[in-house]
């Protein structure tokens, strides 16, 4: 329309309705704003400066030049307040009034009002950097104070001095009005009133303690305020409450009081047909439940009264964790009034608040701007891209904090969109091109070069959209169901992709209604992508496709490029995530993974009762450093030499906002600290030759070095070798800086050693700092001769250390047969040491006589005396000869002595492969003595397998020699007993064998008498007591007969013993039965007696039972040596005597049982010490015999002994026994 045509059409067809204030304030609102530049218009709710302002413009004559600009905080508004104001004109939408909204427009070429968005307004700046579309601008809702108003006014603000024509009218609610003035240096307000009816603003505090009421106080509050307004009359009531949960149960609590009235739900997640419900006032009363998009934004017909909660759920971002906190929080005063206006506008109204008047009183006057509680991320690209001043200085109302302003730039810094010089790289710009949040724009940007443009396209669309999926309150198991169709355990992004499918279908408007989805928004989503795909295909972007499932890579590493700041690691043992910066969050219930992954990405974390990660997926952490590399801090630690690389390497350990992204990489460390490889290097590969070079200096440094180092583990002296230092002082005043690796140094030692072929080459003097008297070959043998054998011996000065002093290395096959009583004497050049340290663990009273230990040592060891026999012993007669002091065995205590002076062997297999090392020979033979033990059988020429039943293998001898690899094994043959029939076996210990060949032997006169033994058997079974002892009699008669003296080894001696005990055998075995017989009688009568006087005497029947135990241990008869066999009727009797007389005189009994155990403890340890050496002794056992003794004279003198005993003769015979 022509400006001459659009003249006539207003002077004809624009009507006011007077019954509007702002219609009463005409004249005056055309003449300030004719005589001013900016104009600041102050109206309540209801004053009609919405629809009337653009009217006013327009009978002005504004709209000629340029269009009428009129920014909406929402879409919504726009929409409807453009069709409004057509209506009003009589003309149709998109003709002289249009809109243009986000991917969405109604207008034609000659619309003089154009409805719109303020971010619409922001996004065409950047084309139209003076905004010569427009003659005027409305901007409508300033009160509300969003980035995109704080924005355009600081933009407008700059914009007016440069163009004189523009007129700017920045409208808003009574709230603040002089701020919007002032910003724009003391613009003219005219307040005009808009209250229709008076309201009756009502304060109901919650009931009990104000700062801490209980959820059930809350609900009963505000029942009885719905309650209240119900009963003063019609018209529908508005409650405002902070959030959709609380929505649902306050409708849940409602419908529970059957009030006759329709509970309707209203926030911006909802359906459109059920928001449509709101809009649509039909004949019951209507209660509402709405968020604070009610305040302002919409307005809900037939409302006269409001109960307010006094909160809100606020979006607030955290600086410190970055993330968006969706918090509860009371409303400014500003917030409470424009509630309490909601319920004027059709008569008196009454508001409720459910807090009190000092509460309100304490509010703070106004809600924060969402530019202080944003991310500014944002607001600095499209700053940078619209050539602005910095954000520090641009002319915003509320300057944002430095620490904001810091945040925006280092989110941007983390996308690629700034330098550090915070200049817009390329990246920066393609970002501030998309009218897109700068994270969704990344995401484009990386998908492009990924080649997956189109899947994340559909992506970046969904998350620039509300969600579509609904849930209605009373369907939602339902619509939960139908959801997990669309679900992708791994990724809720490829959950919009499979959603997207939907799109492509026939019937979307049947299918939405089918899947819980809104059609609105589903539309919304395709709108906004056919716009991105229309906004990139003029910028000339190829498209890209993958199949989703094949590309999760591609798509989602394009998705994590936006997100870099939202990831998280599993903490497994909390369940939850540690996200950027420590901070911890959950995936929300509503995700549509289902198994959580060890690190995710998320669309979004939002703080509501904890803090939720929104929209997630599994991600590789490999992907991090590839696409934040330039976030990642590294730290290098632990620099080190690899002798492999031949060079300096650090551990580096890479973190993304504190989550460690990788670790342990070995980097080489000289770019980062050349100095200090240097040092290292020359240290680790010089110095201590971890090297591998071919160097004529380097082969003869180390054969000096070790020369020195063998004389010191030699004489345990670590005092010949000159400190490392000076070595490496030696290296460090010849080899240049910048020298740090092996290839470095090669090329400088072949140039250097051309002129000085000495140059690296160390000498004797320079390593040695004294000579070192007394290490010789024959005090530090290489090797030790044992028999004809020789082993190995290896020194090592390392105290603390499992090699610490001499390490005899021992063949496995040799391993039982080395001496240990040899091998306690160590090595000529230690044994000084080693006679000084057992003379200092003897006992005081005898360790004192021996006089200066050092002098006991030396002469000791000038005497010479044989190796023979266990140093302990050969110590103990030298003591006896030349001091004359009894020594008993146990005054030594070998293990006090230090490790090094204990023999340390090491046996390995035939391969050289290490099997067990230690100091313990006696352990190391019990855990390898039976694979030696097999080696030698593979040697022994014994048949292997042949069973004999009579003596026909010849005589054996008492040892064999036998060859292995070099080295002499020594073999003892024996018989071994396989229960009817005995094999001829070789074994590496001379006791094993005598002890198995004696059963052999035995099995073999057992076949020669079977007949005799048998029918022995058959008799012994027939008697009650006897017959379970019948294999232990035999085995007793065949040892009396045939085994009394040594066994035999040659066939003639067998033949002999059988022929002389063939008439004695069945003699000995009666015998034997009638003494065992007797034995069983006596202990039958005393366990009767101890089963009488155990619970009055439980100690001394203990013992007895101990006693008895001893005696009659498993195969007493056999192993009980005949002449103490036929003694064992008379302990037992004595034992009954002993309680025959225990109730008559306790005390006497206790008296002689501590005389008893004095001496019987000591010998049960040493008798349980020597069980642990293998070694027996006949002195030992006589003794344990004389304590039986002595149990009889002592309980039953009146059974005489055959010897005379008591305490003091057996205490004397102890020490004796002890040596």
């Amino acid at each position: 329309m022509d400006p001459v045509r659009l003249v006539e059409f207003m002077s004809r067809s624009i009507r006011f309705d007077p019954a509007l204030p702002v219609s009463a304030r005409r004249e005056e609102i055309r003449d300030v704003i004719a005589r001013h530049p900016v104009v600041v218009v102050c109206g309540e709710t209801g004053s009609g400066k919405t629809t009337q302002l653009p009217k006013i413009l327009l009978e002005m004559g504004r709209g000629t030049r340029g269009r009428i600009g009129h920014t909406q905080p929402r879409r919504i508004a726009a929409r409807s307040v453009a069709a409004r104001i057509a209506e009003e004109l009589g003309t149709e939408l998109g003709g002289l009034v249009g809109y243009k909204v986000r991917f969405h427009d109604k207008l034609r070429a000659d619309s003089a009002i154009k409805l719109m968005t303020d971010g619409i307004l922001l996004a065409e700046t950047q084309g139209d950097r003076e905004l010569h579309e427009y003659d005027s601008i409305i901007v409508d809702e300033a009160h509300e104070r969003s980035v995109n108003i704080d924005f355009l006014l600081g933009y407008l603000k700059q914009l007016v001095a440069k163009r004189g024509d523009l007129k700017v009218v920045v409208t808003s609610a009574t709230i603040d009005a002089e701020r919007f003035a002032a910003h724009f240096g003391g613009a003219p307000v005219i307040e005009v009133s808009g209250r229709l009816y008076p309201v009756d603003v009502r304060y109901r505090p919650v009931a009990g303690d104000e700062e801490d009421t209980t959820r059930e106080e809350e609900e009963q509050a505000l029942a009885d305020a719905v309650d209240e307004v119900c009963r003063e009359g019609g018209g529908d009531v508005l409650v405002f409450l902070p959030g959709e949960r609380e929505i649902r149960d306050t409708a849940e609590l409602l419908r529970k009081r059957k009030l006759a009235a329709d509970i309707l739900p209203l926030y911006s997640r909802l359906s459109a047909a059920e928001q449509d419900r709101v809009f649509k006032p039909g004949g019951a009363r209507r209660i509402v439940l709405a968020t604070n998009v009610a305040e302002t934004s919409l307005t809900v017909p037939g409302i006269r009264y409001v109960v307010d909660t006094g909160l809100a759920r606020v979006k607030r971002y955290s600086y410190r964790n970055k993330v968006e906190m969706l918090r509860v929080e009371p409303i400014s005063q500003a917030a409470a009034k424009q509630r309490a206006g909601r319920c004027g506008r059709v008569a008196d109204g009454v508001c409720i608040r459910l807090y009190s008047e000092e509460d309100f009183a304490r509010r703070p006057p106004f809600t924060d701007p969402e530019l202080l509680r944003s991310s500014l991320a944002s607001v600095i690209l499209r700053a940078k891209s619209l050539g602005l001043s910095d954000v520090e200085e641009f002319p915003f109302l509320d300057a944002p904090s430095p620490r904001a302003v810091a945040d925006g730039y280092a989110l941007l810094n983390e996308l690629g969109a700034v330098s550090e010089e915070k200049t817009l790289t390329r990246t920066g710009k393609e970002l501030a091109r998309l009218p897109l949040d700068p994270r969704v724009a990344r995401m484009l940007v990386a998908a492009r070069a990924e080649g997956c443009l189109d899947e994340v396209l559909v992506i970046a669309a969904a998350l620039s959209v509300q969600d579509p999926r609904e849930r209605p309150m009373e369907k939602a198991a339902a619509a939960d169901e139908r959801h997990a169709r669309f679900a992708d355990e791994r990724s809720d992004f490829l959950g919009f992709l499979k959603l997207w499918k939907l799109q492509e279908e026939p019937g979307l408007r049947r299918l939405c209604r089918e899947n819980f989805l809104s059609y609105a928004r589903m539309r919304e989503w395709r709108d906004v992508h056919a716009q991105l795909q229309t906004a990139l295909a003029e910028s000339k972007w190829p498209r890209s496709s993958v199949d989703p499932e094949k590309g999760y890579r591609a798509i989602h590493r394009a998705l994590l490029a936006g997100l870099l700041g939202n990831i998280g690691m599993r903490d497994e043992s909390e369940g939850n995530y540690t996200g950027a910066r420590g901070i911890k969050f959950w995936v929300h219930p509503g995700s549509w993974t289902q198994k959580p992954g060890k690190w995710i990405v998320a669309a979004e974390l939002v703080e509501t009762t904890r803090l939720y990660a929104r929209c997630v997926a599994h991600i590789d952490p490999k992907w991090l450093e590839e696409l934040g590399g330039h976030l990642v801090k590294r730290e290098r630690q632990n620099p080190h030499w690899e002798k492999a690389r031949a060079q300096v390497i650090a551990l580096e350990r890479g973190t993304l906002y504190g989550l460690p992204v990788y670790s342990d990489r070995r980097v080489p460390f000289a770019p980062f600290d050349a100095g200090l490889a240097r040092e290292i290097f020359i240290q680790s590969a010089l110095v201590e030759g971890d090297f591998d070079t071919r160097a004529p200096f380097f082969a003869h440094n180390r054969r000096l070095v070790a020369d020195i180092e063998r004389l010191e583990h030699k004489s345990r002296r670590p005092d010949i070798l000159v400190d490392e230092s000076l070595i490496y002082a030696f290296y460090d005043a010849r080899i240049p800086p910048g020298v740090n690796s092996g290839a470095d140094f090669e090329r400088w030692r072949r140039e250097a050693e051309r002129e000085r072929p000495k140059l690296l080459h160390l000498a004797r003097e320079d390593l040695m700092r004294h000579e070192a008297a007394g290490i010789t070959t024959e005090n530090f043998p290489p090797a030790l001769e044992l028999g004809p054998n020789r082993f190995p011996l290896e020194y090592h000065f390392e105290p603390g250390s499992a090699r610490d002093g001499v390490t005899m290395t021992v063949a496995l096959a040799l391993l039982n047969q080395v001496p240990a009583a040899r091998c306690e004497w160590l090595v000529p050049g230690l044994l000084r040491e080693k006679v000084k340290a057992m003379a200092k663990s003897m006992p005081q009273r005898l360790r004192h006589k021996l006089g200066s230990l050092d002098d006991f040592a030396e002469r000791f060891v000038a005497a010479d005396p044989p190796a023979d026999v266990a140093l302990a012993e050969a110590l103990a007669r030298y003591i006896r000869a030349e001091f004359e002091v009894d020594v008993p065995r146990d005054a030594f205590r070998p293990d006090s002595a230090p490790p090094h002076l204990h023999m340390n062997f090491r046996v390995l297999d035939e391969h050289g492969r290490q099997l067990g090392m230690g100091r313990n020979l006696a352990q190391l033979k019990r855990e390898l003595g039976g694979k030696t033990q097999a080696i030698l059988q593979e040697e022994s020429p014994v048949a292997e397998g042949e069973r004999y039943t009579g003596w026909t293998m010849g005589d054996l001898p008492e040892l064999m020699e036998l060859e292995r690899g070099g080295q002499t094994l020594v073999g003892y043959p024996a018989l071994v007993d396989e229960s009817d029939a005995v094999a001829l076996q070789v074994f590496d210990s001379p006791e094993r064998a005598r002890e198995i060949h004696r059963a052999g032997a035995r099995r073999l006169f057992a076949i020669a008498f079977r007949d005799r033994i048998r029918e022995l058997e058959r008799t012994l079974a027939k008697e009650m007591t006897l017959g379970p002892h019948k294999e232990d009699i035999v085995t007793a008669a065949l040892e009396r007969t045939f085994l009394a003296q040594s066994v035999p080894l040659q066939q003639a001696e067998f033949a002999r013993r059988a022929e002389e005990g063939r008439s004695r055998f069945n003699l000995i075995a009666q015998e034997i039965a009638r003494t065992a017989s007797a034995i069983l009688a006596e202990h039958a009568a005393l366990a009767k007696k101890l089963g009488a006087v155990e619970k009055a005497f439980p100690r001394p029947a203990e013992e007895i039972r101990q006693q008895v135990a001893r005696l009659l241990a498993p195969g007493w008869i056999a192993s009980t040596p005949w002449e103490r066999l036929q003694h064992l009727p008379r302990y037992l009797k004595a034992a009954s005597l002993r309680l025959d007389k225990l109730r008559a005189d306790p005390a006497r009994d206790a008296r002689f049982a501590a005389e008893v155990a004095a001496l019987e403890q000591p010998y049960r340890r040493e008798l349980a010490a020597r069980a642990r050496q293998g070694a027996p002794s006949p002195e030992l056992a006589q003794f344990g015999w004389l304590l039986e003794e002595l149990r009889v004279s002592l309980f039953a003198q009146e059974l005489k002994t055959p010897v005379p005993v008591s305490a003091k003769r057996l205490a004397r015979l102890w020490e004796t026994v002890r040596r």
